[in-house]
């Protein structure tokens, strides 16, 4: 016997205004609307055969208070700049998500029923935004709240919006350390547009969370961050009302700590940490929605946005790049700097974050022409990586900048912007062993097989200052995350301004048929150098500026083992797992071109040193490159 999934009565509207104070038919209307987001939770999740249901019918009064009474949302123009934000933080309760999609006609009940879960569905296991009322995909615990700061960010200070943001939050989650980042960066910027909601239900995965009911210790260490604390039971309608009325009034960042009831609704398995991550089986849920009330079709109407008009795209002028003369020593960090100060004036949906490295990144450019446009993050990489997303969310286009090394410690949340397809540029300052006697904390040597791995990414490694700013100006319309390398060292400027450096592109920087000597970003200019003594020897070398890793301009590589009948000598500044060495033997076999290749990467644990000691002890200097050439040749 499986679960009662017949309706029962008409369809019943339910409008609850926040402006206007609660009455106790109001209360019976949440009431109502809640079992209903419970009933649909335990049928969709039954029906699919698993789910969370659990952690979703602990937070469902809190969505029902939410939806009808505070939630100002236009469901049927998602777009609209006015309507507040809903990010579930707590992505695994997907099953309430899409209950309340159900509840205010978003989706039908036989979308929910029918294809949660199931192959080729919207309605994922986790939500992402392949549903149009979802902003960001979600289910890596410690990640909504974090973007939900750039939310806001973009909202309060950039828009000047009354939009507000509403993060519901697991109470495991707030074991990770994203989470008090993302209220530290909260109370720093006094976002009075953020709320989050914290279902403390007690239960983890495997049994109690670190503080379990402890709301007074949650009380004081959000306080501690710079934001208010309000502690309500969960269940009590009319106190989560009032809980989120204050929220939305409030001069700060609130956080709503709620005690709830994991599985409440269902006494069969309320407050069991067995149930966590299973659905009911057909008889249990059953009972279930028996006990609950049965299916309903109550359809709720909840407070509407302010009235804006549809967007339409903007048109922008080209910016005016900085201009070098050819053979100017320019680092190409300088010209990402200058690079984006230009787009800056041109592009007012640029906006630039920054790590606390931005004198280092050259960031600071940005900062000095635009300050309303630029976002301090600190130390906080993976807040960092969040606020973009979030910035992005509300229609901007984000530059965030670090060294290269540091954004492994986002990566999480870089991987999930894949997820969600946000468009975001990441900057990695500062890589490889070329920077020197820093020593290899300092290094990034993983960052473009990192980057590569994401999915819809773009990963470019310019050379010079022109190609690096002709790169700089077509990442804003750039889909998905992008990934700029640049150097600390100055190199000489190899190209004239005005030249074209399309995405997926390359350059022959010089032309040879002996052997093709492949690099990126500084080893470029490492094989000019080694082409200058291999002609010497009597070696006709030619030099592929390959700034562009992924896409990879496979052309280029054919018509370099073409020319060369196959020698090609690779040279990276990069470990050699997933770079670009990877990157041109991955589409050498998938175009089938027959090759010798010779991979010049950084294979030990470098050290101190000058840039060029550094180079030449990773073997990947000059005198390897020629050496290498020399053997194929």
């Amino acid at each position: 016997m499986g679960p009662d999934t017949t309706d029962r009565g008409e369809t019943i509207a339910v409008t609850l205004e926040a402006e206007r104070t609660l009455r106790d038919e109001d209360l019976t209307g949440l009431a109502e609307l809640a079992a209903q987001l419970r009933v649909d939770a335990i049928r969709c999740t039954t029906m699919a055969g698993s789910g969370h249901p659990t952690s979703s019918l602990s937070a469902a009064d809190l969505l029902a208070v939410l939806v009808a009474r505070h939630l100002r949302y236009d469901w049927s123009y998602p777009g609209n700049p006015g309507n507040d934000h809903l990010i579930f933080s707590k992505g695994h309760a997907s099953p309430l998500l899409y209950a309340v999609f159900r509840a205010t006609g978003a989706i039908s009940e036989q979308e929910l029923l029918e294809t949660y879960r199931r192959s080729g569905s919207r309605l994922q296991g986790h939500p992402t935004p392949v549903l149009p009322w979802v902003d960001v995909a979600t289910g890596s615990l410690g990640q909504g709240l974090p973007v939900g700061v750039g939310v806001a960010l973009g909202a309060q200070y950039l828009d000047r919006s009354p939009a507000h943001v509403w993060v519901l939050c697991g109470d495991s989650e707030m074991a990770e350390g994203s989470i008090w980042e993302a209220l530290d960066k909260a109370g720093h910027y006094g976002l009075r547009a953020l709320t989050a909601i914290v279902d403390v239900n007690r239960l983890g995965q495997r049994g109690p969370t670190e503080l379990e009911w402890d709301l007074d210790t949650y009380r004081q260490r959000v306080e501690a961050f710079g934001c208010r604390a309000i502690v309500v039971d969960g269940h009590d309608l009319g106190a989560v009302d009032e809980a989120y009325g204050q929220a939305r009034e409030a001069t700060g960042p609130t956080v709503v700590l709620a005690r709830t009831v994991k599985g409440r609704g269902v006494p069969e398995i309320e407050n069991d940490p067995s149930w966590h991550g299973k659905a009911l089986d057909p008889e249990l849920a059953d009972r279930a929605v028996r006990a609950l009330g049965g299916p309903r079709r109550i359809r709720v109407a909840g407070p509407k946005p302010p009235a804006a008009p549809r967007a339409t795209p903007a048109e922008h002028r080209q910016p005016e790049l900085p201009r070098w003369s050819r053979g100017t020593k320019v680092a190409t960090r300088d010209a990402y700097g200058d690079a984006l100060r230009a787009l800056g004036a041109v592009r007012p949906d640029v906006v630039a974050l920054d790590g606390e490295v931005s004198d280092s990144t050259r960031a600071d450019r940005f900062a000095d022409a635009y300050p309303d446009r630029f976002f301090q993050m600190f130390i906080a990489e993976q807040q960092l990586a969040a606020a973009a997303v979030g910035l992005a969310v509300r229609g901007r286009r984000p530059f965030a900048a670090t060294f290269a090394a540091f954004w492994s410690r986002a990566y999480d949340f870089i991987r999930m912007a894949g997820v969600s397809r946000a468009d975001i540029t990441l900057v990695g300052s500062h890589a490889g062993v070329e920077i020197g006697p820093d020593g290899p904390s300092q290094m990034g040597l993983e960052d473009i097989a990192a980057l590569r791995a994401v999915p819809g990414s773009t990963v470019l490694c310019p050379a010079d200052a022109v190609s690096c700013a002709a790169l700089v100006a077509q990442l804003p319309d750039r889909p998905g995350v992008s990934y700029l390398r640049t150097t600390r060292g100055a190199y000489p400027v190899l190209y004239d301004d005005g030249e074209e450096f399309p995405v997926g592109g390359s350059r022959v920087v010089r032309d040879g048929g002996d052997v093709a000597l492949l690099g990126a970003g500084v080893t470029v200019h490492v094989c000019l150098a080694a082409a200058e003594e291999l002609t010497r020897e009597g070696i006709d070398a030619r030099v592929v500026d390959l700034y562009s890793i992924k896409p990879v301009d496979r052309e280029r590589l054919l018509e370099a083992v073409r020319e060369t009948g196959g020698r090609l000598v690779v040279v990276e500044d990069h470990y050699p797992q997933g770079g670009l060495g990877s990157a041109v033997l991955e589409e050498l076999a998938d175009l089938g071109a027959p090759a010798r290749v010779r991979h010049l990467a950084v294979r030990g644990l470098p050290g101190s040193g000058t840039p060029t000691q550094q180079l030449d002890r990773a073997g990947i200097g000059v005198h390897a490159v020629v050496s290498a050439a020399r053997a194929l040749a």
